[in-house]
């Protein structure tokens, strides 16, 4: 028998991140507002170069400009 978030065509990443958001929406508003600030997430990055660490950028901005420059060559 197949999981139903995998015939539904969802990773399981994904059908947790769903299950969880419908979760912290059905609290009352304190306990929701508590449980959505525990939900959010800031990922960031460095690259390493030659053993050195590099600037450490946050994820969701530096791919918003890699995806800003990538539509912008490939309209060229």
């Amino acid at each position: 028998m197949a999981f139903a978030w995998k015939a539904a065509g969802l990773t399981y990443n994904r059908y947790l991140a769903v299950a969880a958001r419908v979760v912290r929406r059905s609290l009352k508003e304190q306990p929701r507002l508590q449980a959505e600030r525990r939900g959010e997430m800031d990922l960031r990055f460095a690259k390493w170069e030659n053993g050195k660490q590099g600037e450490n950028k946050n994820l969701a901005s530096a791919n918003a400009s890699a995806m800003a420059e990538g539509a912008g060559q490939s309209q060229q």
